[in-house]
């Protein structure tokens, strides 16, 4: 019998052989960690609506910047780890909504009903392209209605929820004429003064 050649036996010639699954390893594990973290641009949007409030319901707590924003109380994001939701419903929170809300692209609902949140409510929001509920009611925002851009293209909104604020003018009609998906409105309790557009008679409406 022959012997066996001594590279074989060599146990650091044996080691060098291998591939460099360390490597390969440490490389997975952070394009996974890139993977299950939500956007810079969604955490950088949620950090702006907490500048923004005076009075943050304890959110800073968990809203810290460098962490994940989909492990952040009040937010839920899908499995490929996009924001979708956003409930912080009586919360006591004070201050202006962010426009930037506005810039999270897979956001489907948002809560912020039950607050003291005062100032106008961002055409960013209403206008958005991916919302289907709004609930900003029992607050204190103010000032018009915004009137929705005619070059919005596929306004998804199914229900939106204003009432109980300090809303004034007119209840825009011009392109809200426009919201075949809308559903379910309830602007009670305001101070709008007009007719009610006749354009916006659908499933459910509630105007006062």
């Amino acid at each position: 019998m022959e012997p066996i050649p001594h590279s074989l036996c060599n146990s650091k010639a044996g080691r060098s052989a291998m591939p460099p699954y360390g490597s390969a390893l440490a490389m997975l594990l952070s394009l996974a960690s890139l993977a299950t973290s939500c956007t810079e641009q969604e955490s950088y949007s949620f950090l702006q609506f907490l500048a923004g409030l005076s009075q943050n319901g304890g959110l800073t707590k968990s809203w810290q910047k460098g962490t994940d924003c989909c492990s952040w109380e009040g937010i839920s994001c899908s499995p490929e780890r996009t924001v979708t939701d956003v409930f912080l419903a009586s919360r006591n929170l004070q201050g202006f909504i962010s426009p930037l809300l506005g810039n999270l692209t897979g956001l489907l609902r948002l809560n912020l009903s039950f607050n003291l949140l005062s100032g106008n409510l961002p055409l960013e929001l209403v206008s958005s392209t991916s919302i289907i509920v709004l609930d900003v009611s029992f607050n204190q925002l103010s000032g018009d209605l915004p009137d929705i851009p005619s070059s919005t293209p596929a306004w998804p909104l199914q229900v939106l929820n204003i009432s109980s604020n300090m809303f004034t003018g007119r209840f825009p009609s011009t392109t809200w004429k426009e919201a075949n998906s809308l559903v379910v409105i309830n602007a009670s309790n305001n101070s709008f003064t007009g007719l009610i557009p006749t354009t916006l008679c659908v499933s459910t409406l509630s105007f006062a």
